[in-house]
């Protein structure tokens, strides 16, 4: 029996978010000072204060929670966790891949931060306000929304952005597609068919450019082997190679989060226990529904550090 790490993506961010830390660990104050020297600006005030809108945009969200997660994890090592001792695995949900990348030692921390600084800006501009959607596809299982999405490419680009698991699966492309494909779902006997407040249509073909941005961007900085494996989600097996790893960074762009297959990798290899390391709880609740045998336990706050370090050290 093994202990994973895993680390939350984009929905997971809140106001307030690392403050406690910041209060309460020098090392989550280091963490936070060089992300926004790295960016240039003060992120951690937009973190900790708001205004929520400001903190939501896709451009300051996918480095501030890559800050709590990797705040978390240095107070957690200054506190005697190995890593490469303890845990076996690392994965996240899209942008968490990037935390967990960095936690793993592939990615410095200041070059995570200005890499998802260009990835939440590069996904944002690639396709013009208005023209991308997502919907969250619920009751109807990985084949039967495919299919929906294959009818509905008549409308433009369809595919199915996320799996997240417990009949969840969320689909992203051009509005009109994403419309039939939603009215289809519905159709053919989804529970609940559910547009999606989105600023894009992420993890979808339409990223292609944001793809490109990403390809040059992690072309310029030095990439690591990581300390343990991490489980990518755009293949839901372990990868250590780290040219392999910027190549599924790029593909993970316009492919698909597989989350649910990702959760069951680790119950079939005797992974027991995940720990999320950041804001929230949402990829706790997804262990949950996947896969009963698996543990989900969220460490993101001073409280759920000490309770971490009490089992984990």
């Amino acid at each position: 029996m093994s202990v994973a790490f895993t680390f939350p993506g984009q929905g997971s961010q809140a106001v307030g978010m690392g403050k406690d830390l910041a209060e309460a660990f020098s090392e989550a104050r280091a963490v936070f000072a060089e992300v926004d020297e790295a960016l240039g600006e003060t992120l951690s005030a937009v973190m900790f204060e708001g205004p929520e809108e400001t903190l939501t945009l896709t451009a300051n969200a996918q480095p501030a929670l890559m800050a709590v997660s990797i705040a978390v994890m240095r107070v957690l090592e200054a506190r005697g966790l190995s890593l490469k001792d303890r845990v076996s695995h690392v994965a996240g949900h899209s942008l968490g891949e990037y935390s967990a990348l960095c936690a793993a030692g592939t990615f410095s921390l200041a070059d995570t931060a200005r890499l998802l600084r260009i990835r939440g800006n590069a996904m944002q501009s690639a396709v013009p306000v208005g023209e991308g959607a997502m919907a969250a596809i619920i009751g109807l299982d990985e084949a039967e929304v495919e299919a929906v999405c294959r009818e509905a490419s008549t409308g433009g680009s369809c595919q199915v952005a996320n799996d997240n698991g417990g009949g969840q699966l969320v689909i992203s492309g051009s509005k009109p597609a994403v419309e039939i494909a939603a009215r289809l779902a519905t159709d053919r006997g989804a529970k609940r068919a559910l547009m999606l407040s989105v600023s894009a249509p992420f993890h979808s073909a339409l990223m292609g450019p944001a793809a490109d941005a990403m390809r040059e961007a992690l072309a310029g900085v030095a990439a690591r082997a990581p300390a343990v494996p991490l489980v990518a989600n755009v293949r839901a097996a372990p990868v250590s190679d780290p040219d392999e790893i910027v190549r599924l960074l790029v593909e993970q762009v316009t492919g698909r989060v597989r989350w649910r297959e990702t959760v069951e990798w680790f119950a079939a290899n005797d992974v027991t226990t995940l720990y999320e390391i950041g804001s929230g709880k949402v990829l706790t609740g997804l262990a949950r529904r996947i896969d009963k045998s698996v543990t989900g336990i969220a460490v993101g706050t001073a409280v759920d550090i000490d309770n971490a370090l009490s089992v984990l050290i």
